[in-house]
């Protein structure tokens, strides 16, 4: 939910129970039969289809998931959490800029909130397939609810340095990506069946949309209003929303694993070598690497962007980040009759196009207005491939390396 999501592929061996056959397929290279390949191929330069034709062929409703009420329970409590994320994102980026506004100290946000997943990733994705997800995800939910409010309290005594900031969300980015790919692997269990799995998917980029949306712009009132600490201290409200709708939740059991429990070091390589030999895989990989490494740019210097080119406050910030936002719901909005028009490769790249665009109109930008229509066009930009990337990664994977196969990701 509050990361991005997943469905599994599954691969039959005649003569093994269907644990084993996973078991089988994820310590080999992963083989796929012929027509499931045709139904899976995506995203590189010998696609015969797109996955697109997941989503098309279902025609299940969009609003279909809310029919089940444990997705009901955790979308809109992750909803709530969001929101406080992305005040705290915001704040983050903004305090940052009182206390150095040099620009490289102010990129460091983005690398300290990024790091910990590129570190974490994969081991994060081994915990998803080995540990009870339900468990793992209250546990560091919790701990990052905590380590919020601890926060919040220094920074209303004014004793936060840069280094203290960067340690703050590089310990919190930490918490989130040890969970991300458990975030994702739980969604099949929330909508219980794969005909709702991709409206899942649309309606969890809505509710991370809006929440980039509403959240910064909060920020920018709170910071105004009641100072500096108080997105933070929202922020740690917000989640217990989420901590809520987990224990509450009471997931139905799985069927039983025949196969021993796999070892931590030994679960991390499989994951890997999955990630190695999944064609699907690899492809959406390699288009994910060539957008995510420039298009990640602006999010970095966004601060600067409302602080030094358009002189603005953290009000102006807010805006600049609601803006994404609003552009990322509109985009959610038109992407089924983007992708049944354009197709998920061509739609990848329209997306890929109108994020240089939009970073030039940042570079140039030097009042509010351009730089909120930049804003607009890098959200409906970002969206668009990255729930194209997001749908293939889910149809490219079994369940039984789901977690980790989507920390490759």
């Amino acid at each position: 939910m509050r990361r991005h999501i997943l469905s599994a592929g599954r691969i039959s061996v005649v003569g093994l129970p269907q644990e084993m056959t996973h078991k089988v397929d994820a310590m080999k290279k992963p083989t796929v039969s012929k027509t499931r390949d045709l139904e899976r191929r995506q995203l590189g330069g010998t696609t015969l289809r797109s996955i697109g034709n997941i989503a098309g062929s279902q025609r299940a409703s969009p609003l279909s998931p809310f029919r089940h009420r444990a997705f009901t329970v955790v979308w809109t409590a992750t909803l709530v959490a969001n929101i406080g994320v992305w005040m705290q994102s915001a704040a983050g980026g903004w305090l940052m800029t009182t206390l150095a506004p040099d620009p490289r100290t102010v990129a460091l946000v983005q690398v300290a909130s990024a790091l910990p997943m590129f570190l974490l990733g994969l081991p994060a994705g081994a915990l998803a397939d080995l540990f009870d997800r339900r468990r793992l995800l209250l546990t560091m939910e919790i701990v990052g609810t905590v380590l919020t409010a601890g926060f919040a309290i220094l920074v209303a005594q004014g004793v936060v340095t840069p280094a203290l900031l960067l340690a703050f969300i590089f310990l919190t980015s930490a918490a989130a990506a040890s969970i991300a790919p458990t975030w994702q692997a739980i969604v099949p269990q929330l909508v219980e069946g794969k005909e709702d799995l991709a409206p899942a998917v649309a309606l969890d980029s809505v509710s991370v949309n809006i929440s980039r949306a509403v959240g910064p712009a909060l920020a920018g009132v709170l910071i105004g209003v009641w100072g500096m600490a108080a997105p933070f201290l929202v922020y740690a409200v917000c989640n217990l929303a989420c901590v809520a709708a987990l224990f509450w939740w009471h997931p139905a059991s799985g069927p039983a694993r025949n196969l021993p429990p796999e070892r931590f070091g030994s679960a991390s390589l499989v994951g890997l070598r999955h990630a190695r030999y999944n064609r699907p895989l690899r492809a959406t990989l390699s288009r994910a690497t060539g957008f995510f490494l420039f298009a990640s740019a602006y999010w970095a210097l966004l601060p600067l962007v409302a602080r030094e080119q358009i002189a603005g406050g953290p009000e102006t910030y807010g805006l600049l980040l609601a803006a994404i936002g609003i552009g990322a719901v509109a985009g959610t909005i038109v992407l089924p009759q983007l992708k049944a028009r354009l197709g998920a490769n061509r739609l990848v790249d329209v997306g890929s196009v109108g994020t240089a665009l939009a970073i030039l109109l940042f570079a140039l930008a030097r009042q509010t207005p351009l730089a909120l229509a930049a804003g607009a066009l890098a959200g409906g930009s970002w969206i668009v491939v990255l729930a194209t990337l997001n749908i293939s990664a889910q149809t490219a994977l079994p369940g039984l390396v789901r977690g980790r196969g989507l920390a490759a990701y």
